[in-house]
């Protein structure tokens, strides 16, 4: 048994929220904020025995704030669905009387709900509203309070898709138009499981929070995993076994009382009370006591773990082992711990991992994710980690996104072919992983877009992709359209930008007489590339029709040629004496890259970057690129569709960046910013519109590539 589906309806950041999980290990990827923790808590208040008890404590905090203060009178909806359920006499009886959706002698699926809805009272008086009565119902609302009105419930053997709106309005009810129903068919919605029944108790669920301080942990007795591992094993303990250990303790304690040292201690206490409050007040008894338990669980209990370092022969306590050495133990620990509780006969097991790689190595987190199968058990971990991440089937990971007030999941392989998976599968590896965690993405097919894009966004714009959430991914020769179709209304609904080149011909092609052997062959390359340039722009228009999140960006001809275009070439020119030792060549290749002949200048560039490999050459070119250095327009473009929105914070950042620069280049003071700093400063606070702020900086510097962007906004 697995749970194979959790809805969220209003709970804390889940507005609607659908996770898809799978039998075996499944990977929650979210940013900070995005609800993973949410996520976990909530299979935790109806799985976990322990937090059971915080269902019945919901408050108007664990509302979704897209309700804002409307939260009065709308539910907060928690259903798991389990999959594969035995056909065991045991679990058939639980779950047909229970959660079970019953359709023949036995049940294969199984669902669990938590409702916190108003009381029986309140919902009734709602069903009793005129429909349209807003007023009326404004008034009703305003008498509920949680602690007064609102109850949680527990249901199973539900049918209804609770991520349906149209069935929040046919349970709840609609709002809008104050219609509410006045009595809930339980054959949909499911029946009350009585409280001797509750799934908790039938199954073993160990949930380990994310590794924050550990030797804190280790500290405290409640949460100490060592103690708890020991609590367990103590009632195992023999009494027959044991009681030559316990005698020995009980000698070694009366052994320890008698040593001189210790009684003459005692006697001197006892002699300096009496010489201080005299006889009468002083206590007519003392012994120094020895307190080494004797009893099988206390004596478990009072032992510490040590450890050594690898490669070291030093054992050490917990204090003294690295962050990463301390948090491995721990989780080592959890585990074992877990290993113990699902050793008891139980429908399922379920381990919930939250963010386990702190402080953890690189290599360590992909083996022990990679070996962490129990065969038997469903795993459930959240992460941050592309390592962590690399390991994970693309068909067992939820993307949780974070919205304003709300997060979105995705699942990223929904819809696609078998082979389309295994496509992608292959290429999701520890640096492409980063699509996943990614605000927006760039998908480029070469070294010198990988290494130079983020170079030229940082030195122009004053911020790096990261800022702006854009992760910048070389398919290399993979093909767009494996990745690409990541990003798609049923998968993963982030804007993806593709940026590949057209190799429109940087010359005339036609063969004429008088042509060398060499130049007809590079004719014939040049038209070649041209034709291929054609079909890939043709096949990748065909990809991104009519998908709102895909779109591609052509450089006309290549990367290295339109970068020379957009009147970089004083960059490249830099660089010339490194590509060519001769002073003859060297001349010759900075005229040709001063030409304004893309003839010219784009063969010069072009035979540089193959003759120092392209990956090297935009090494050598990102170490003189500069604020002046020119971004060419394709590559504005598609940063503004992958990031898709910019907030004032990050223009405001942009704008002072690129306004100081200037300030900086004017070294004789014959342009005055003082008006443009002062509408950025009003822009920022909301004072004037972005329109009116672009009208000030372009009074000074209209030219700027601030503008180019701030246009495209």
């Amino acid at each position: 048994m697995y749970i194979s589906k959790v809805s969220l309806v209003n709970y804390r950041n889940f507005s609607n929220s659908k996770i898809v999980l799978t039998k075996g290990i499944n990977t929650i990827i979210g940013e900070n904020g995005s609800g993973k923790t949410n996520l976990f808590r909530a299979i935790r208040l109806l799985l976990e025995d322990a937090s059971i008890q915080y269902a019945y404590k919901l408050t108007e905090n664990d509302f979704n704030r897209k309700l804002g203060n409307a939260w009065k009178g709308h539910w907060i909806i928690i259903s798991l669905e389990f999959s594969d359920l035995s056909h065991e006499e045991a679990i058939q009886s639980l779950f047909i009387h229970g959660a079970g959706i019953a359709e023949a002698d036995y049940v294969e699926k199984a669902t669990y709900n938590l409702f916190f809805r108003p009381k029986a009272d309140v919902r009734q008086k709602l069903s009793e509203l005129r429909e349209g009565d807003l007023d009326g119902l404004k008034e009703l609302l305003s008498t509920i309070t949680i602690q007064e009105n609102y109850e949680t419930f527990f249901t199973g053997k539900s049918t209804a898709d609770f991520n349906d709106p149209d069935v929040y309005k046919d349970l709840v009810g609609d709002f809008e138009n104050v219609i509410f129903p006045d009595t809930i068919d339980a054959s949909k919605y499911g029946s009350k499981i009585p409280h001797q029944l509750s799934v908790s108790k039938e199954v073993s669920f160990t949930f380990i929070q994310a590794l924050r301080d550990v030797v804190s942990d280790f500290h405290n007795n409640r949460t100490n995993p060592l103690l708890t591992l020991l609590k367990h094993k103590s009632g195992e303990i023999n009494e027959i076994d044991y009681q030559p250990i316990s005698d020995m303790v009980d000698a070694l304690n009366n052994r320890i009382e008698q040593l001189d040292d210790v009684q003459n201690i005692r006697k001197d206490i006892k002699n300096t009370i009496q010489d201080a409050v005299g006889r009468t007040y002083s206590p007519s008894s003392m012994s120094i006591k020895s307190s080494v338990p004797s009893d099988a669980d206390k004596l478990l209990q009072s032992l510490k773990l040590f450890i050594g370092e690898p490669d070291e022969d030093y054992e050490g306590g917990l204090h003294e082992l690295s962050l990463g050495g301390a948090n491995l133990i721990f989780l080592t620990l959890k585990l074992l711990e877990f290993k113990y509780r699902k050793s008891r006969e139980t429908f399922a097991n379920f381990l919930i991992i939250e963010e386990p790689e702190a402080h953890i190595h690189n290599h360590i987190q992909k083996t022990l994710f990679d070996k962490l199968d129990y065969g038997d058990t469903q795993i459930i971990y959240s992460t941050h980690s592309t390592q962590i991440s690399e390991v994970s089937n693309v068909e067992n990971i939820n993307i949780l996104a974070k919205k304003a007030n709300y997060a979105e999941v995705y699942q990223p392989s929904v819809g696609l072919m078998p082979e389309s998976i295994c496509e992608i599968q292959r290429y999701l590896d520890a640096v492409r992983t980063n699509l996943l965690f990614a605000k927006g993405v760039l998908l480029v097919e070469g070294d010198a877009e990988e290494i130079l894009i983020p170079i030229m966004v940082k030195q122009v714009y004053g911020v790096c992709l990261d800022e702006l959430g854009i992760s910048l991914i070389n398919i290399r020769s993979t093909g767009f359209e494996n990745v690409a179709q990541l990003f798609h209304d049923d998968r993963i609904r982030r804007k993806c930008s593709i940026i590949t080149d057209l190799d429109d011909a940087i010359c005339n092609t036609n063969i004429v007489d008088g042509d060398t052997e060499e130049e007809i062959k590079y004719k014939q390359r040049v038209e070649k590339s041209k034709k291929s340039g054609s079909e890939r722009k043709t096949k990748l228009d065909k990809l991104v029709k009519e998908n709102n999140w895909l779109a591609v960006f052509y450089a006309k001809h290549t990367f290295e040629v339109d970068f020379v275009l957009n009147d970089n070439d004083w960059e490249v020119v830099r660089i010339i004496k490194q590509v060519y030792k001769d002073k003859d060549t060297q001349k010759l290749a900075k005229k040709e890259l001063e030409s304004k002949d893309v003839a010219v200048f784009g063969r010069r560039v072009l035979t540089m970057a193959k003759q120092e490999g392209k990956g090297w050459f935009a090494i050598m070119l990102g170490k003189h690129i500069f604020h002046k250095t020119y971004i060419p327009e394709y590559i504005i473009n598609a940063i503004v569709f992958a990031k898709d929105s910019f907030s004032v914070e990050i223009i405001a950042d942009i704008s002072k960046y690129r306004i100081n620069e200037n300030i900086a280049d004017d070294k004789n003071h014959e342009l005055d910013f003082s008006l443009s700093l002062k509408s950025l400063e009003k822009y920022r606070n909301g004072s004037i519109s972005l329109s009116n702020f672009i009208l000030e900086v372009e009074k000074v510097i209209p030219y700027d590539q601030l503008l180019t962007l701030l246009r495209k906004l």
